[in-house]
């Protein structure tokens, strides 16, 4: 049996101490999130991932989802939690008070999603899908479909999915055949299969809110041919009661490696009745307001598999007893050492500790950046956080999944042989984390987003924006010896960034292939940049709360010395990522199809 325990006094450090988001006050919502709730609400939140959703984990994956005669039945349990879940509002946390949320930052949400899919993957999954449609339709719909949908997918009374995929088409959307007929009064028949679909189908809730990619006779060829359409599973009567079945059933669950509690469904349209989101046409620019916002959660959902695999192989180091210590025997008393003193183990427990307290801030860095983006009176902050939001979530989504990955893998070999049994739980971890890698947009495509499209974007305004913002940071610490380190690590990333950006801005140009050869390094050495500013802010807080007597200074002093494992064991990659992308694409492409 695993076990999770919140990561609290981390979480705290990094909102109040690094974050300050105490000095956010003025702005909406902010106002209510000073220390004691943020405090109380993570407390509670690391409640119910610990005690509610974890030991509902690994039964839940054994367990997994059915198809039983048309109905899709989800693992014992789930429901009772979900239920929970719901009842302390925990779905309508960030959510707008205009339809029951509770209007908190994005910061702070984001810090209960990392508790609640450390603590349950696959449980999360239902209520992160349905915050992801509230989000389109609260960004793009109707003043009527807001009313009509959305109370009740802040309460959770009503669930939300997404519907892109199509047995023919994954990240080429433009090849779908899912079609829309418009009808007299207004709405659209929607026929065709999306396969893939996250909580497809279950019964936590009333009902279930599609939104579905769909193309109307007539339309544009390709992407700019795709529309978005509200297709719920039962149609809701003009009092707001759910009324007849629509014509959207399970066709089957898809048999997967992992995520075994979420209900992963073939959906098939037959003539359902459908909405139109916004505007014909128009469909992508609705659509990626979710998946921007899932790719987001999705970076924390490998973050927290990582995160929750570190746990349990500390806990087995610790108590796990061979060999001895190649200094010398560490605890005398007994037959061998605890396996924690060989230096091996201590790298691959070190490469995630540093990387999970690394990522953390850097997600509520980039949730910050999110809040910004929408609450700030100041325009000019407003486009800096969306600009660096666009810029940085491709990376979020690609570094934090490749690396959440590899650390749950580094957990698993932690505990050798009894990693690779289902007894131990840690295989779970490194199953459930894989998908992350895929979804949402694999993360190759991440990779030739952020060179293709991102760093072009306004005349390259979000990349300079962020070498400025990586400036200002250099020479506010610039002299400061006891930072040094951590000041210079930034300032050679800095320097590593540019040379690759400059490399690609002159070579992608002449040879596209050059780009897409580049593109996953690319990814790579932006992520190890992020993680030394954010690194750097951690240093300076950690230093100062020492300086002040914080009575805590074993804590911090420990968050200095795995920033320094950072810089020393980690950071160092960022030059071998720089050299890979600069040989070009010469070598990748020099085989002919056929000699592979």
């Amino acid at each position: 049996m695993t076990t999770y325990n919140a990561p609290l006094r981390d979480m705290q450090f990094v909102m109040n101490d690094v974050l300050k988001i105490e000095s956010f006050a003025d702005l909406p919502g902010f106002a209510d999130a000073s220390p004691d709730l943020v405090d109380a609400i993570l407390t509670e939140g690391a409640k119910i991932a610990e005690e509610v959703l974890h030991p509902l984990n690994q039964s839940g994956d054994k367990q997994g989802c059915r198809l039983e005669n048309g109905v899709v039945r989800i693992p014992d349990g789930f429901k009772e939690a979900y239920d929970t879940y719901v009842q302390g509002g925990w779905g309508g946390l960030t959510s707008d008070p205009a339809y029951g949320g509770q209007g908190l930052p994005h910061v702070v949400g984001i810090a209960v999603s990392e508790m609640i899919s450390a603590a349950n993957m696959a449980f999360s999954m239902y209520p992160g899908l349905t915050h992801g449609a509230y989000a389109a339709i609260h960004a793009h719909g109707s003043d009527e479909q807001k009313q009509t949908y959305l109370p009740n997918m802040v309460s959770g009374k009503w669930a939300g999915t997404m519907n892109l995929t199509e047995p023919h088409c994954g990240t080429d959307l433009g090849l779908m055949r899912t079609k829309a007929a418009p009808q007299d009064d207004g709405s659209y028949k929607i026929t065709g299969t999306k396969i893939f679909i996250s909580a497809g189908d279950h019964e936590l809730t009333e009902n279930i809110i599609h939104l579905v990619l769909a193309k109307i006779a007539g339309g544009p060829e390709g992407i700019k041919g795709v529309s978005l359409f509200i297709v719920p599973k039962f149609l809701v009567n003009e009092d707001g009661s759910c009324g007849a079945r629509n014509g959207v059933t399970c066709g089957s669950l898809e048999e997967k490696m992992g995520i075994h509690g979420n209900s992963t469904c073939v959906l098939n349209y037959e003539d359902a009745t459908g909405y139109l989101i916004g505007t014909s046409h128009k469909g992508m620019r609705a659509m990626f307001t979710m998946m921007n916002a899932a790719r987001l959660g999705v970076g924390m959902q490998g973050m927290s598999q990582s995160v929750v695999s570190y746990q349990n192989a500390l806990t087995y180091a610790n108590e796990r007893l061979q060999g001895r210590s190649l200094t010398g025997p560490k605890a005398p008393d007994q037959a061998a050492d605890p396996i924690i003193v060989h230096p091996d183990i201590r790298r691959m427990l070190m490469d995630q500790k540093a990387f999970n307290e690394g990522a953390r801030a850097l997600m509520y860095w980039t949730a910050l950046q999110g809040d910004l983006s929408h609450l700030s009176p100041d325009e000019a902050v407003r486009e800096r956080s969306d600009d660096l939001m666009g810029l940085i979530t491709p990376v979020i989504k690609g570094y934090l999944t490749d690396k959440g990955f590899a650390h749950s893998v580094n957990a698993q070999q932690v505990l050798g042989g009894h990693g690779y049994i289902q007894e131990s739980g840690l295989e779970q971890f490194v199953r459930d984390a894989r998908i992350t890698m895929i979804y949402e947009g694999a993360n190759g495509v991440q990779a030739l987003d952020l060179v293709g499209r991102k760093l072009a974007a306004n005349g390259g305004r979000a990349i300079f924006g962020f070498f400025a913002e990586l400036d200002a940071a250099l020479k506010e610490h610039e002299g400061d010896e006891a930072l040094k380190p951590y000041h210079d690590t930034l300032a050679d990333g800095k320097a590593y960034l540019e040379d690759a950006t400059n490399w690609l801005m002159e070579n992608g140009l002449k040879n596209p292939d050059n780009a897409g050869a580049a593109s996953v390094d690319y990814l790579h050495l932006f992520g190890l940049v992020l993680m030394a500013y954010v690194w750097l802010k951690m240093a300076k807080a950690a230093q100062e709360k020492m300086a002040n007597g914080s009575g805590e200074d074993t804590f911090y002093d420990n968050k200095l010395k795995t920033a320094r494992y950072f810089v020393d064991r980690i950071f160092p990659d960022a030059a071998a990522h720089l050299a890979k992308l600069k040989s070009g694409a010469a070598s990748m492409m020099a085989l002919q199809a056929d000699a592979f």
